[in-house]
C-alpha cells in the first residue's frame, strides 16, 4: 500500500482524512466507558488485539500483502509503546480512578513533548507552531478544567497515565524514525501480536485472566464496545494515524491530538448528556486554532 500523494504536509492534514481521524480516535474514551465496567483493562485489551488479529492476519495471506523485511522489530517496538504501553496506561489508570479529565490534560501533552524531540528526528519547530502548541494545550485545559479533580487520584493511577504519555510519544517518535513506510497491512498485524505477547503475561497476573476468559461479562454493551475498537479504533483509525505519520512531521501529527479532548467532550455532551459550556467551546476554538498554527507553519 503505497503512498501516491503529492500533497503537501500542511495540505494533508487539513484535508478530511486527519479529521475523520481525530474523530475516530475521540471515540476511545466513549468506547471505554462502555467497555471497561463488564471486563479489566488488560483484559478488554487483549480482546482487542486478537479480533484485529482475526481480521488481518488472514488478510494478508489472501491479499498477498508485502512483509516488511529488516524492519519487524522496529515496528513491533513502536507497536507496544503505541498499543500496549498507551492504551494499557490511560485504561489502567481509569480504572484506578484516575478522573477523566486530568487524564485528558496529562495524556494532552504529547504534542509539546513531541516537539521539544523533534530536533532528535532533524525536524524544526518555528515559532509559530510553539505558539500554536501552547493555545493547543490552552484549549484542551479549558474544555477539561470543569472536570479536572483530586477525587480518586493516587500515585498508581498518577503514575500510569504519566507512563501512557511518555509511551505514546515514544512511540510515535520511534516510527517516524526506524520505520515511517510500511505496509499496513503486514505491520499492524506485528504490532498487535507484539502487544498481546507483552500484555498477555499482565493480564494473567493481575486480573486473574484464565483461557476461558471467565473474568468477562458478556453483555450486548460489551461485545458492542468490543467492535468498535477492533474495527474503528485499532484497524481505521491507527492505518489513518500511520498514515499521517509516513506524509507529516511527527509535531504536525502529534497536534492533532489537541482536538480530541474537544472532540470527546461534544460526544459525552451529546451521548450521555455531560456539561459542555461556554468554557469549553472556546477551549475548542482555541485548541483547533493551535493545530491550524502548527501545521500551517510561516515559512521565514
Amino acid at each position: 500500500m503505497s503512498d501516491t500523494s503529492t500533497a503537501s504536509p500542511a495540505t494533508a492534514l487539513l484535508s478530511p482524512v486527519p479529521l475523520f481521524f481525530v474523530f475516530l480516535w475521540s471515540t476511545g474514551f466513549i468506547v471505554a466507558k462502555y467497555g471497561l465496567p463488564y471486563a479489566p483493562p488488560l483484559t478488554f485489551l487483549l480482546l482487542r488485539f486478537l479480533g484485529v488479529l482475526a481480521i488481518l492476519a488472514p488478510a494478508i495471506v489472501l491479499l498477498k500483502a508485502p512483509w516488511p523485511r529488516g524492519k519487524v522489530g522496529h515496528i513491533a517496538v513502536a507497536g507496544v509503546l503505541v498499543q500496549a504501553g498507551y492504551l494499557s496506561g490511560v485504561w489502567c489508570a481509569i480504572k484506578l480512578g484516575m478522573p477523566a479529565g486530568l487524564s485528558a490534560l496529562i495524556v494532552g501533552m504529547q504534542p509539546i513533548l513531541t516537539a521539544f524531540a523533534a530536533p532528535l528526528l532533524g525536524e524544526k519547530v518555528r515559532p509559530r507552531q510553539w505558539l500554536g502548541l501552547v493555545f493547543g494545550l490552552a484549549g484542551v485545559g479549558l474544555v477539561v478544567a470543569a472536570k479536572v479533580t483530586l477525587v480518586g487520584l493516587s500515585w498508581q493511577s498518577l503514575a500510569l497515565c504519566v507512563g501512557a504519555l511518555l509511551a505514546m510519544t515514544a512511540g510515535t517518535l520511534y516510527q517516524k524514525h526506524f520505520c515511517p513506510r510500511f505496509d499496513l497491512r503486514s505491520g499492524t498485524v506485528i504490532q498487535f501480536s507484539a502487544s498481546f505477547v507483552v500484555v498477555l503475561p499482565f493480564a494473567v497476573a493481575l486480573e486473574g485472566l484464565g483461557w476461558d476468559f471467565a473474568v468477562v461479562n458478556w453483555t450486548p454493551q460489551f461485545f458492542g464496545a468490543w467492535a468498535w475498537s477492533v474495527l474503528a479504533l485499532s484497524i481505521g483509525a491507527i492505518f489513518l494515524l500511520f498514515a499521517l505519520i509516513r506524509r507529516s512531521d511527527a509535531t504536525q501529527v502529534s497536534s492533532l491530538m489537541y482536538l480530541t479532548p474537544p472532540t470527546t467532550a461534544l460526544m459525552a455532551w451529546l451521548l450521555f448528556g455531560e456539561a459542555f459550556n461556554l468554557l469549553g467551546l472556546a477551549g475548542m476554538a482555541l485548541a483547533v486554532l493551535g493545530v491550524v498554527f502548527v501545521v500551517r507553519p510561516s515559512k521565514n
